[in-house]
């Protein structure tokens, strides 16, 4: 197994167990303790674990961003399902917006091939995936950011600035209690408030572990959401939030579930 792959499938097994020992991660990859001790120490200096006493947890810092990579391997089912839902709301003539990220990559992989609607996105894995079906897909521009993979800057606001959109598939990394939409980069916080901003309908699409959580930047509201697509209902002070909100919840549960 490359290199590569081996710390791919450790950030993996760390973010599904919630953490692992040294040991468990030997035995699981077919490898010495030396070596797992190294990958965990170059990926705790790419932000993507925590190191802890004989092995490492998820990296899950307020300010602390995962990589596109890691958060690809998280919860597929979830957000498959996740996708399939959203993409109903994909209707003949629209122009639709597809926010980077991995659950909305999930709405693109599943948009209707026998629609015709006009994508647009900030992501050029999200341009691919539109583009197996018959739809010319345009993209912001701007420079790519390494970790997400998401296209910011100048360049792409400047697009954002003289568009419109009647539908907007949104991501977040954290909806708290009081309805908060967050993400830790600013650049990236700035294309969101954009895309809301310029959005006819806004669909919000995350799993339930998003809920509750919190990152560095606040770019939108519940009261800018009009449909959350999620994997479970939404409980206690987040259920109110969205009440108060008028948001309409579609839960769509894994077969696995």
């Amino acid at each position: 197994m490359l290199p590569e792959q081996r710390k791919r499938n450790v950030v993996e097994l760390v973010s599904e167990r919630d953490g692992c020992s040294v040991e468990e991660l030997a035995d699981e990859l077919d490898v010495s303790k030396a070596t797992i001790r190294r990958d965990l120490s170059e990926l705790e200096d790419e932000q993507l674990v925590d190191r802890s006493h004989g092995g490492a947890v998820p990296a899950t810092a307020v300010g602390r961003e995962q990589t596109y990579i890691q958060k690809e391997v998280q919860n597929l089912e979830a957000k498959a399902s996740i996708g399939s839902r959203a993409a109903r709301e994909i209707h003949d003539g629209q122009v639709v917006f597809f926010d980077s990220g991995t659950t909305t990559i999930q709405v693109a992989m599943q948009a209707p091939s026998d629609t015709s609607f006009i994508p647009v996105t900030n992501s050029p894995l999200l341009a691919l995936e539109l583009g197996k079906n018959a739809n010319d897909v345009k993209l912001t521009g701007g420079t790519l950011r390494h970790r997400t993979r998401a296209l910011v800057g100048p360049s792409a606001e400047s697009f954002m600035d003289r568009t419109n959109f009647d539908l907007l598939f949104l991501g977040t990394n954290g909806i708290d209690a009081d309805g908060a939409l967050t993400t830790p980069n600013e650049d990236e916080a700035r294309m969101k408030q954009l895309m809301v901003e310029n959005a006819e309908r806004v669909v919000l699409v995350g799993d339930q572990t998003k809920f509750g959580d919190r990152s560095f930047v606040q770019f939108a509201s519940l009261e800018d959401v009009d449909v959350l697509v999620t994997d479970a209902e939404p409980t206690g002070e987040l259920a109110e939030a969205c009440d108060a909100a008028d948001v309409t919840v579609g839960v769509e549960v894994p077969d696995d579930r």
